[in-house]
């Protein structure tokens, strides 16, 4: 057997608890729904019960998420994009892209912060767009304050820090690791006369 399958399977236990704690299901309640009894869900979620078709699609149908999901299957020329969220600190990034290097984009759930940390610098370039709310861009010695539908493109290498101004920010990020920088068309002036 594949090792990236041989992973998959020894994964599944694991996942299968993960998602019913989330969603606060004890194991009676999922044996209730599911018609499979508790020790059989017990042993799947200890790794003692190889998984199958037969217990993991009521499981999956009980749960209401995508088999796919409880088992954690290789991704083989599927295009979708699973946006899994990260927590970090002090936002929330949901990755877009799925390949690594290159120009990334993020979608940042930005809390509101008083005051920012301490200005950071980095290798690349970032553009970032307001989908909603207010955001605090410190850069250098500018600080300004964008709202939706405003966008912001800058070095990296500038002392710099961004956050939700007043309230929550949702941004759309992308991120050149090697200086990247975005081009925007302008429009035609033909097209401006009409």
């Amino acid at each position: 057997m594949d090792a990236t399958v041989e992973n998959a399977l020894a994964e599944v236990g694991g996942r299968l608890k993960r998602v019913r704690m989330e969603r606060g299901v004890t194991l009676a309640a999922l044996s209730e729904a599911t018609g499979i009894s508790k020790s059989t869900l017990s042993r799947l979620e200890g790794g003692q019960r190889k998984p199958s078709l037969e217990l993991l699609l009521p499981i999956a149908q009980a749960h209401q998420v995508p088999l796919d999901e409880l088992v954690g299957a290789p991704e083989v020329g599927d295009p979708r994009i699973r946006m899994v969220p990260r927590k970090l600190p002090h936002m929330t990034v949901v990755p877009l892209t799925r390949q690594p290097g290159g120009l990334q984009a993020y979608k940042m759930i930005l809390p509101a912060r008083r005051e920012p940390p301490e200005l950071m610098t980095h290798e690349g370039y970032e553009w970032f767009y307001v989908l909603s709310g207010r955001v605090r861009l410190r850069l250098a010695d500018h600080d300004l304050e964008l709202g939706t539908g405003e966008a912001a493109e800058f070095d990296c290498r500038l002392p710099h820090w961004f956050g939700g101004a007043g309230g929550a920010a949702e941004v759309l990020s992308l991120f050149g690791p090697q200086g990247e920088r975005m081009h925007v068309r302008a429009r035609s002036k033909a097209r401006d006369a009409r």
